[in-house]
């Protein structure tokens, strides 16, 4: 297995350090009325977001710093078993839906509801979400599991890192979509092209890019 390297943390943190002291004086540097930094971070798989995320975590936790963070993947948002399979089940002619990972296969009021309640500094139950349960289908851990942040006798989250390939995505309008479809098609037509869009319906590419308006609530 190649060597890991976190070659991107250094960068990181003095930027993170700055935007959150920005934030906190946002609210006259008052602990009471700060709610806490959000920080969305995106990148495609095997860019190193795990690495980076977990670095950065154990970083700001650590001395000098000592600040009290939490991460929250979107995987962790995925809908349960049942529920992904019955949205398949739903959208059979849609082959990007038959699985967990397009935006449609995410738990938005779970979601909306972590965050509103990290944002008001409440105890909150972070979701898990298990990708090895029904031999890799995946499945959300019984809420009994998962860690608890803001309790009684623990400090305040004052950082949020929520990580995920989509973060922060924004939906193409409709014209956008069906140009960068049509042009994905002619392409594959052409047999230059190693992409997916052009494989797959255009009604299904609307589907996920509709869904996707969705994920602005979270991430605004």
């Amino acid at each position: 297995m190649p060597e890991i390297i976190d070659d991107k943390s250094q960068h990181c943190i003095p930027f993170l350090l700055e935007r959150l002291k920005a934030h906190q004086e946002r609210f006259g540097n008052d602990p009471a009325r700060t709610p806490p930094f959000f920080l969305g971070l995106n990148g495609v798989q095997g860019a190193g977001k795990t690495v980076l995320v977990s670095t950065l975590q154990s970083t700001l936790r650590s001395p000098p710093y000592s600040l009290p963070v939490i991460t929250l993947s979107l995987d962790d948002l995925y809908l349960t078993h049942e529920e992904q399979v019955n949205l398949a089940k739903s959208h059979p002619a849609n082959p990007l839906l038959q699985h967990r990972g397009q935006p449609g296969t995410h738990d938005l009021p779970l979601a909306k509801e972590v965050f509103e309640s990290l944002r008001a500094g409440r105890a909150t139950a972070i979701p898990q979400y298990d990708k090895s349960a029904y031999a890799g289908q995946g499945d959300r851990v019984p809420e009994s599991q998962w860690e608890i942040v803001n309790g009684e006798g623990q400090e305040k989250i004052k950082v949020v890192i929520f990580e995920g390939w989509c973060v922060g995505f924004r939906a193409l309008d409709d014209q956008l979509l069906r140009e960068k479809w049509d042009a994905a098609v002619l392409r594959k037509e052409k047999g230059d092209y190693d992409g997916r869009l052009g494989y797959v319906p255009f009604e299904a590419a609307k589907a996920v890019n509709d869904a996707l308006k969705d994920y602005d609530l979270i991430t605004e």
